[in-house]
């Protein structure tokens, strides 16, 4: 009969483990979260330089051809906006480029009335998502940036790509936006 070694619990090291084979361990789950940091801050910066989708951003939208995506300019970030295939969509990017004084609401959204009206296809949203870029009425262009549920009606623009950091640029005031191609 042989003797039956004891299991290990919670990641509990053997008893006649050396020092040596804890060293290497310590060593490489240093280096998987000293990687593991590189790699959301590079993520990071892509995002902040690009605004593209990062692979660890839930949020995220799958980009699609040129023709439906522009840019939204928020002081010296750029989002990139995937523009809705539907009407108000594509009136919308017929007003590119557009520079729109922003006003705050509720603590979630800033909105715009524009000088033409486009066509609306109003339905009930019942949820708003960060980076919803919605038309409210045929004129109101409404950009959101906290995720919330609603009883309004909008018509779908498009939305930004990756919603990281959009708060925190539109600020608690009202804000400068910029719309333009995407080039």
């Amino acid at each position: 009969m042989t003797a039956r070694k004891p299991a290990l619990r919670n990641g509990a090291r053997h008893p006649g483990a050396g020092k040596s084979e804890r060293r290497l361990s310590d060593r490489l789950h240093g280096l998987g979260l000293l990687l593991g940091l590189l790699f959301l801050g590079a993520c990071e910066a892509r995002q902040q330089s690009a605004c593209v989708p990062c692979v660890f951003s839930a949020a995220a939208v799958p980009l699609k051809p040129k023709e439906s995506r522009m840019w939204m300019v928020v002081g010296e970030r750029r989002f990139v906006v995937i523009l809705s295939d539907n009407a108000t969509g594509h009136a919308f990017a017929k007003l590119l480029p557009l520079t729109l004084d922003m006003a705050e609401l509720n603590g979630n959204e800033k909105y715009a009335d524009l000088q033409k009206a486009l066509p609306a296809t109003a339905t009930r949203m019942e949820m708003i998502s960060n980076g919803d870029l919605l038309l409210y009425g045929s004129k109101t262009l409404v950009v959101f940036y906290k995720a919330f549920t609603s009883p309004y009606s909008y018509s779908n623009v498009g939305r930004v790509a990756n919603p990281v950091g959009l708060a925190h640029a539109l600020g608690e005031h009202g804000a400068r936006v910029e719309f333009l191609s995407y080039k």
